[in-house]
């Protein structure tokens, strides 16, 4: 990377931003050779609008990815993760380094196999020294992963299963009320493929009762939506 890095950070939390701002303000004084060029955006629309604006110039060197994000208008973007899918192919250069409250195996397990972070982040875990030394590691030489996520990779990661992103579309169109016989209209699968759709969501998130709700609960639980 060039000794100016354009960095876009996508976050819906000031706090969290101005968090990140400061460290890589603090790092750049620490570091003469490292400097940054910051810009941020709260929501999908906004960070996608920002990408592609970049890309007339130099784009983005990093970016910092929030995976709790708020689904874009149009619904074809429904978190953080799908966000980071879209970068890759936006701006397959860029390195990303996300950031979660997540710990969930199943969830952290997902974001890996779609996203590829360069750099892993808990937000529980965050201090200012973890940060600094993220953007150091993920700008020379990636990947960078705090303690707690190389803990559960070592544990579960091997074991687990994903879901793709029909499945997600599944659960998130459960969740605000869609009914089975209505899904087709919006997931590309016949009524009988969603049904075995959801036996094996059933059986990932080990609910045996057939009701919805407690599908819903348990991905929510799960952190899926």
């Amino acid at each position: 990377m060039n000794s100016m890095n354009n960095v876009l950070i996508i976050d819906d939390h000031p706090l969290i931003v101005n968090a990140y701002k400061d460290g890589l303000l603090h790092l750049s004084k620490l570091e003469e050779a490292l400097k940054f060029n910051i810009e941020s955006a709260c929501d999908c629309d906004e960070a996608i609008s920002l990408i592609l604006k970049s890309q007339a110039t130099n784009g983005y060197d990093l970016i910092f990815l929030d995976i709790q994000l708020p689904p874009s208008k149009d619904k074809k973007i429904l978190s953080g993760e799908d966000l980071g899918v879209k970068i890759r192919k936006l701006t397959p250069n860029t390195r990303i380094i996300v950031s979660t409250t997540y710990t969930n195996n199943y969830r952290l397990y997902n974001i890996f196999k779609t996203v590829d972070p360069d750099g892993f982040l808990v937000k529980t875990d965050l201090t200012n020294d973890m940060l600094m030394d993220a953007i150091k590691t993920v700008i020379k030489y990636p990947p960078y992963y705090c303690k707690t996520i190389s803990k559960l990779i070592r544990k579960e990661m091997s074991s687990k299963l994903i879901l793709d992103k029909v499945d997600r579309d599944i659960l998130y169109q459960l969740s605000i009320g869609t009914r089975t016989k209505d899904l087709p209209k919006f997931i590309p699968l016949s009524k009988p493929g969603i049904e075995g759709r959801k036996r094996h969501l059933r059986k990932i998130f080990n609910v045996e009762n057939k009701n919805d709700g407690e599908l819903i609960k348990a991905a929510r639980n799960s952190g899926f939506l």
